[in-house]
């Protein structure tokens, strides 16, 4: 193995912004009261709260009482979902999409199991949606709409502020998954009929084990964990106050940087997009004519397995994913991929490369070349390719 990492997985986890880390630090040592205290000690902590939570709510054009600390993405989606049904008995429907991460569809599977009925909105080739669908599917019974800002593993961007009108209109909630979102494009929900929404700490340069949830002003919230008075009544639990300045502060950067995302970054992605389907044919950009955040390309290469491209390229320090990184273990296929009707031969060789402000030229140019030599090798040696099976095993990517 290489010594130098170079990190093309930022959809799975960021590096920790030094920033955010060294903000942190007092209240690891020092600072270490509890913020519910009566006394001086504790209760000093509770400003530096109050500053997390006046910037993460700029992140997203919010104010902040409507923001929520949890522990990740995935409480804050199935606190949103969870809410939505429990104060909305009487309403048994769901509407969500047939490629939202694991956080969102497995719990709208278990609801399935309680007697819930969920509509799967279908994506097209490019995986977008049709809101037209959106609108059939929406009915009075609809108790929620839960429907990602975008998704994890191609950056395909939905229309979220259309859909949140439509679920309105119906008198059904709607909730956002923006764990991919917040931080790479604008947001501003100061005027959006957004109900709810998810951000996750790790995916915008905080550490793991932070999230928050924006619940709108006025609305009718059933808190998921209960017990103490903590976050006004609607998450209960002792505050995880040094992560929650280090979330505060990312959203603080990462609103800093939007414009630096959206320029410079975009730029790096679509280099290495363009250098690997120029140089490698048989090539797809999964989602490449719809709208994306601009740190992510989904790339498929047809005929070989995306695990033996991965298990290459990080034997040359290149860390990159070929899914969702709470799904990859599974040997399945792309459920996203598969929704967007990829070919088996293509989605089975998926590559997902996703960008950071921290990422350079110079890795850009690395990565393109590592990866024409090495499917350039894997189709050599491929069944279906120019020559016949050796000792690298398609299944495990290694030779002996």
């Amino acid at each position: 193995m290489t010594e130098k990492i170079i990190y093309f997985d930022n959809n799975a986890t960021t590096k920790p912004a030094p920033e955010a880390l060294e903000e942190m630090k007092p209240f690891l040592t020092e600072l270490y009261g509890n913020p519910s205290s009566m006394h001086y000690f504790g209760g000093q902590v509770q400003k530096y709260l109050d500053i997390a939570r006046e910037r993460a709510a700029s992140l997203i054009g919010a104010n902040p009482e409507e923001i929520i600390f949890t522990s990740c993405g995935t409480e804050s989606d199935s606190t949103a979902i969870w809410s939505a049904v429990r104060a909305n008995p009487e309403r048994k429907h769901i509407v969500t999409t047939q490629v939202e991460h694991p956080a969102v569809l497995n719990l709208c599977k278990f609801l399935q199991s309680q007697g819930y009925k969920v509509t799967y909105l279908a994506v097209d080739g490019e995986g977008r949606l049709n809101l037209d669908e959106l609108k059939n599917a929406a009915t009075k019974e609809t108790a929620v709409v839960s429907i990602m800002w975008a998704n994890n593993e191609t950056g395909v961007v939905f229309p979220v502020e259309e859909a949140a009108q439509i679920a309105r209109a119906k008198g059904a909630l709607f909730h956002t998954d923006a764990v991919q979102a917040a931080g790479k494009i604008p947001i501003n929900l100061k005027n959006s009929k957004i109900d709810m929404l998810s951000v996750s700490g790790h995916k915008l340069h905080a550490p793991k084990g932070v999230g928050l949830l924006y619940a709108r002003k006025g609305l009718k919230f059933v808190p998921f964990m209960m017990g103490g008075h903590q976050e006004k009544g609607r998450r209960a639990g002792t505050e995880n106050v040094p992560y929650i300045v280090g979330i505060g502060k990312a959203c603080e950067l990462a609103l800093k940087n939007m414009k630096h995302e959206s320029s410079r970054v975009r730029a790096l992605r679509d280099s290495l997009e363009k250098r690997i389907v120029d140089s490698i044919p048989n090539t797809r950009v999964n989602g490449g004519k719809a709208e994306r955040i601009p740190n992510t390309t989904n790339i498929s290469f047809e005929y070989i397995e995306g695990e033996s491209i991965l298990l290459l390229l990080s034997e040359k320090g290149i860390c990159a994913s070929s899914g969702s990184a709470c799904t990859s273990g599974s040997l399945e296929p792309s459920h996203v991929l598969m929704a967007m009707q990829s070919p088996h031969t293509f989605a089975h060789g998926s590559i997902r490369f996703s960008i950071s402000v921290y990422n350079t030229e110079e890795e850009i140019d690395f990565v393109a070349k590592q990866m024409a030599d090495i499917v350039a090798r894997l189709r050599k040696i491929s069944p279906f390719g120019e020559g016949k099976p050796t000792e690298l095993s398609l299944n495990n990517g290694y030779a002996g």
